[in-house]
């Protein structure tokens, strides 16, 4: 199961867990509260034949997708691939990420620009909103296999912090602002 937990502000390793001292854990129900990320728990081993993945995938528009494995043997140009990664960004879309092989970590800010660090395993699927900042990295295993879903074809732009004044940043704020990010699941 996903477990996510407010950062620390020290500046080791970014592949470390960054617990603040004690842990302050964050359940999914105020993640979403407070981000408006979503999280799905997805059965790897039925993943073909239970639909789950399906209709998530069909309710919400999701036509294109690939896989992407981040590791040091299998990613070229790794070290500036995690580097563009773990660089503070939004989308113009939603970002949506489901775990197949590996564990890394997602760093999404709250409402009151926090980190935020999410841990996801084989299983998780993240959808991260348009307009939210966050930034990925490897956990110490230093490597993951995610399935990456878009609605149309894909769209790889990041756009770098700061970026408030693009639509998708306004209207991410104005709906959490207006509370539209109720837990719905």
């Amino acid at each position: 199961m996903v477990q996510a937990w407010y950062m620390n502000n020290e500046s080791y390793d970014k592949r470390e867990e960054h617990h603040k001292s004690p842990p302050e854990y964050v359940s999914l129900d105020d993640l979403f509260e407070i981000s408006g990320v979503e999280y799905y728990k997805i059965n790897i081993d039925t993943l073909k034949s239970d639909g789950v993945l399906d209709k998530i995938k069909s309710d919400r528009g999701y036509t294109y997708e690939d896989e992407i494995t981040i590791s040091p043997d299998r990613l070229p140009n790794y070290e500036e691939k995690l580097q563009i990664f773990y660089s503070e960004h939004l989308h113009t879309d939603e970002e949506i990420r489901l775990c197949v092989e590996g564990s890394g970590y997602f760093d999404i800010r709250d409402n009151n620009d926090q980190w935020i660090r999410v841990h996801v395993v084989p299983g998780d699927l993240l959808i991260v909103p348009a307009g939210i900042y966050h930034r990925f990295t490897l956990d110490t295993k230093n490597f993951i296999t995610a399935r990456r879903f878009f609605v149309g074809e894909p769209v790889w732009t990041p756009y770098n912090r700061p970026a408030d004044e693009m639509q998708a940043r306004k209207e991410y704020i104005e709906n959490l602002s207006n509370g539209k990010f109720v837990n719905v699941h």
